[in-house]
């Protein structure tokens, strides 16, 4: 827009009520997106059985295609091909607990995705097979136990979610040093700091109730505070990846969110971590190992 004075460009800013619109517009999609995810994920947990496999294998069906598109490798349909069908096997047989199983299936269909990828990004093909698998086995894996499985989805549910929010308001508001400007401009130590001192305590909240008080609770935080700080590390292995590739977003399936790996790789990282701590402690089910300390 011309200055009528001058002629010269308009270099002023925009208004403020104009920015106030604008950032209401983008707030709205969104807020509504979600809200919608948020439902799913707590549906998945209410109704269980089936319609938490099919969410779950659905979620990481678009992690998986999202990535085999991001790494611009040949052959994409035939990869896509590939990540559904064994991701589809592999909630068939971590649904049975068969994790055995489950893992050679993952490999034969990660490394069929690297040959079709082709030199330079057989790599990346396979990483991506696995990042997707490692998120559908490892909650099949905690959700399997009748007696702690729900509960241990909610209290991740309720660390990562927490953590993110957060870290979120707790960067904008603190301020302060960026914790890796390279990768991720945004995220600030104080942030960071905030978000996972909170989701550690949140998460105990949620985990524990109705379990016996500060005797599982205490336990809780403390690994809330571990599993917090991975989940963190998995929003910026995913800001790498992005960066490596040269991309903003993984996807525009997610109205204002991006793709389901911007969502979901604090998640992913979160629920690998919990699944390899509660597996680690030898009890009656894997999640199990999460809440019973005494």
């Amino acid at each position: 827009m011309l200055n009528d004075a001058a002629g010269a460009p308009d270099n002023n800013p925009p208004a403020p009520n104009f920015l106030r619109r604008r950032s209401l517009a983008d707030l709205l999609p969104r807020a509504l997106s979600a809200i919608v995810l948020m439902a799913a994920a707590l549906v998945s947990v209410w109704r269980g059985g089936l319609t938490f496999d099919l969410i779950w294998l659905g979620a990481a069906v678009a992690v998986g295609c999202e990535w085999q598109h991001l790494i611009a490798a040949p052959r994409l349909r035939l990869r896509f091909l590939l990540v559904g069908l064994g991701l589809v096997l592999c909630a068939f047989f971590a649904g049975k607990a068969w994790f055995g199983t489950t893992c050679a299936i993952l490999a034969g269909c990660g490394i069929a995705c690297a040959l079709a990828a082709g030199p330079g990004k057989r790599i990346w093909a396979l990483g991506g097979m696995v990042y997707a698998g490692l998120l559908l086995v490892s909650v099949e894996a905690l959700h399997g136990s009748a007696e702690y499985g729900a509960r241990s989805i909610v209290w991740l549910f309720a660390t990562v979610w927490s953590t993110d929010v957060f870290a979120y308001f707790g960067g904008r508001l603190i301020g302060g040093a960026k914790l890796w400007p390279k990768v991720s401009p945004s995220k600030t130590w104080s942030g960071t700091l905030a978000g996972v001192f909170a989701g550690a305590l949140i998460g105990a909240a949620a985990g524990a109730h109705g379990l016996g008080g500060p005797a599982r609770g205490l336990p809780l935080f403390v690994l809330g505070l571990a599993t917090a700080a991975v989940s963190q590390a998995g929003d910026i292995f995913e800001s790498w990846v992005k960066r490596r590739f040269g991309v903003k977003d993984s996807s525009a399936l997610i109205p204002g969110h991006g793709g389901f790996m911007d969502r979901l790789d604090g998640f992913i990282a979160a629920a690998v971590f919990a699944a390899l701590v509660g597996a680690s402690r030898g009890l009656a089910s894997i999640a199990a190992g999460l809440f019973v300390w005494l």
